[in-house]
């Protein structure tokens, strides 16, 4: 089978299930160890997989039971894997909840080379093309291609504190993100930058955009030590202008991470 290889960043998939806990207490003794093996082998033959992490949760509240988090950079394995992992507990133990499909993307709002190097000389006073000059507009560029290698190929923290939501930018008369020109678009995107900048080492950010492919246009996990500061920066973020005015929520899925023993008997199931 072909590989589906997107022209840019990865695919992610946010998985959520419940457990059908009376079909799982008739299952005899040897039927669950067989089921949880099979899990444990599913798990291991996905993370084994090249480019590919999968990390999984223990959702909190009733809403869903356990939830899964894949990126890989295949759209046939992205696909292949989710089927797998539906069906790892044998048939009619998981039922998916909720499902979101995105991909890494970079942001447009980001500073261009031009602008970089104006916003140097005219804030440091280096003359462009001097050597002071070209040194900081090296740094900057070594610091925009990690921002940029993190945001489309990045590598997910183990923080056991999990929060996923989609949004989108509202259309409305008035209030249209869409009828802005760009340079009030990035003006406002810079404002709601420098109020996440302020959660930094204590909440971790992936943006993933979903434009055609999902309800919202956009995903967004985010991870802490302390569900205080999720919170915190979901509340403070509401205030800035960008959100007051054009931000739309879906609904909010809280996890802990866990290792899949931890995450089985956490859920019940051994």
């Amino acid at each position: 089978m072909s590989p589906l290889i997107p022209q840019e960043g990865w695919i992610v998939q946010h998985l959520f299930y419940n457990i059908d806990h009376g079909f799982w207490a008739a299952l005899t003794p040897e039927e669950k160890k067989e089921r949880i093996s099979r899990l444990n082998e599913t798990v291991h033959s996905i993370r084994s997989h090249p480019k590919t992490q999968l990390l999984s949760f223990s959702m909190v509240s009733p809403k869903t039971d356990l939830g899964f988090m894949l990126l890989t950079p295949d759209l046939q394995d992205a696909n292949h894997f989710e089927k797998m992992l539906g069906l790892s507990l044998g048939p009619d133990v998981l039922s998916s909840t909720y499902s979101y499909l995105s991909m890494t993307e970079w942001t447009e709002y980001s500073e261009k080379e031009e602008e970089a190097a104006e916003r140097i000389h005219r804030t440091e006073g280096l003359e462009i093309g001097g050597e002071a000059h070209t040194k900081r507009l090296s740094e900057w560029k070594a610091h925009m291609d990690k921002y940029y290698s993190d945001r489309l190929y990045p590598n997910m923290p183990d923080w056991q504190v999990m929060c996923f939501y989609p949004m989108s930018k509202r259309r409305n008369v008035g209030a249209n993100w869409y009828a802005l020109d760009f340079a009030k678009r990035r003006e406002l995107m810079s404002g709601h930058a420098r109020t996440g900048r302020k959660y930094s080492g204590k909440v971790r950010q992936l943006v993933t955009g979903s434009t055609g492919l999902d309800s919202h246009e956009w995903g967004v996990t985010l991870f802490a030590h302390d569900i205080f500061q999720i919170k915190s920066i979901v509340y403070e973020m509401r205030w800035d202008e960008v959100t007051t005015q054009f931000g739309e929520f879906g609904d909010f899925f809280i996890g802990i991470q866990l290792s899949i023993d931890e995450l089985l008997e956490r859920v019940q199931l051994t």
